[in-house]
Formats: structure tokens, C-alpha cells, sequence
């Protein structure tokens, strides 16, 4: 069950939209799908090694009333950062949703 009045935040879900210009190029740019409210269940700062070294990746859970349509393929921006979303959880019969999404640099 969603509590409405624990979402507090403002964000925007983006979608990659692709638009080709009179001189044949494609331009690819960011849409705005839709700007909802929404809880921040979890956030952590993550530590890993990888090929190059220590990274760092900021890991959010941010938890919005249902929304059809939104997938893994979409961002989200919020308090001037992107994530990129990673896995979509449907909570309930369409009563919300869980994004994860990790921090992009």
C-alpha cells in the first residue's frame, strides 16, 4: 500500500527520443515523459572496483503512484541528477511502482 503523503519529491521520467533533421542526421535527445511525486525509499552510495579502479555509484529508490509504459530504458532526473533505471517493481495490483536507478556521471 502506497502512503501519498510520504511522497515529498518532485521528479521528471525521461524517455531517449530520436529526431531526424532536414539534412538527414539523427539528433537523439531527452523527452519528458512525465514529472511526478514521489517517496525516496532508499538511498545509498556505493563503493565497487572495477578494470580502472575504486568507483563510487549513488544507488536511489524512488517509489511513484502507478504509471503505464515507464521501462528500464527511461531515466530519471531529480534534485539536478540523472539515474538511469535498472529494474521496475510493480507494487500491489497497479498501485505503484519501486524505480531503481543509479546515479550517471
Amino acid at each position: 500500500m502506497l502512503n501519498i503523503g510520504k511522497m515529498d519529491r518532485r521528479i521528471t521520467i525521461e524517455r531517449e527520443s530520436e529526431t531526424v533533421k532536414p539534412s538527414g542526421s539523427i539528433i537523439k535527445a531527452w523527452a519528458t515523459v512525465a514529472t511526478v511525486w514521489a517517496e525516496i525509499v532508499q538511498q545509498t552510495t556505493n563503493e565497487f572496483f572495477t578494470g580502472y579502479g575504486e568507483a563510487e555509484t549513488g544507488t536511489v529508490i524512488f517509489r511513484v503512484r502507478y504509471h503505464p509504459g515507464i521501462t528500464t530504458a527511461d531515466r530519471v532526473s531529480y534534485a539536478g541528477k540523472v539515474y538511469d533505471l535498472k529494474e521496475i517493481t510493480e507494487l500491489g495490483r497497479r498501485d505503484g511502482l519501486e524505480l531503481r536507478g543509479v546515479a550517471t556521471s
